[in-house]
């Protein structure tokens, strides 16, 4: 895949971080993990195609919502596929896409997609502002129209299941036919990918601190 083959080293090698974390940390509680965590050494025949691939592009290796689809491989490689589209080629340039990743990860507390995601938005050229005003839950309160429209079509379609014509219309003045359809795929997409890490529980590498705290909103 062309687009993996241009990522960048620190991303890789945040890759390693999460692995070597999760092997050699002790754990945070004494309960058991509902699916320990998987190296690339454990991974069946089945399984090793799939795990190079991701060990090319992701940011948590083969941990977070990986380390639960791994068990199920078929359904990981159709996903991962998704995943590339959705992240390497969609046609939503890519602040907004992470924009509307980490607006998901809000409203899920996702500990993963938010701590995956937050830091890529920022590198896309996110404000810090606004990402700290999603983090408290608030709607931004400075953003450029693009912004405002992603922001608001996709709490609109995630919290009402709909998107009023009012914000459609304005989501055409600044979105062609495919970049909203890319959008809705891509909120949608991680709504999936919250559930998968809610079920598993899975969280951030150990030693790491998770984005939302017990007890916040």
């Amino acid at each position: 895949m062309k687009s993996a083959l241009l990522i960048s080293s620190t991303v890789l090698a945040a890759a390693g971080g999460w692995i070597a974390a999760t092997m050699f940390a002790a754990p945070a509680t004494s309960k058991e993990p509902r699916f320990p965590q998987l190296t690339m050494d454990q991974l069946s025949a089945a399984q090793k195609p799939l795990g190079e691939e991701i060990m090319k592009i992701s940011s948590v290796g083969i941990g977070g919502p990986y380390n639960p689809l791994m068990r199920s491989p078929v359904l990981g490689q159709r996903l991962f596929d998704l995943f590339h589209y959705l992240r390497w080629e969609t046609s939503v340039p890519t602040k907004l896409n992470e924009f509307a990743i980490i607006i998901i990860g809000r409203q899920w507390r996702s500990q993963v997609e938010w701590f995956a995601h937050a830091p890529l938005a920022a590198k896309a050229g996110l404000s810090a502002d606004i990402i700290a005003e999603v983090k408290e839950g608030k709607r931004p309160s400075k953003m450029a129209e693009d912004e405002a429209v992603v922001y608001d079509f996709v709490t609109e379609l995630t919290t009402t299941q709909k998107v009023s014509d009012e914000t459609f219309a304005r989501a055409k003045k600044v979105f062609n036919d495919q970049q909203i359809v890319d959008l809705t795929a891509v909120a949608g997409n991680y709504v999936m990918v919250a559930m998968i890490l809610a079920m598993a529980e899975e969280t951030v590498p150990p030693g790491k601190e998770p984005p939302f705290k017990v007890g916040e909103k």
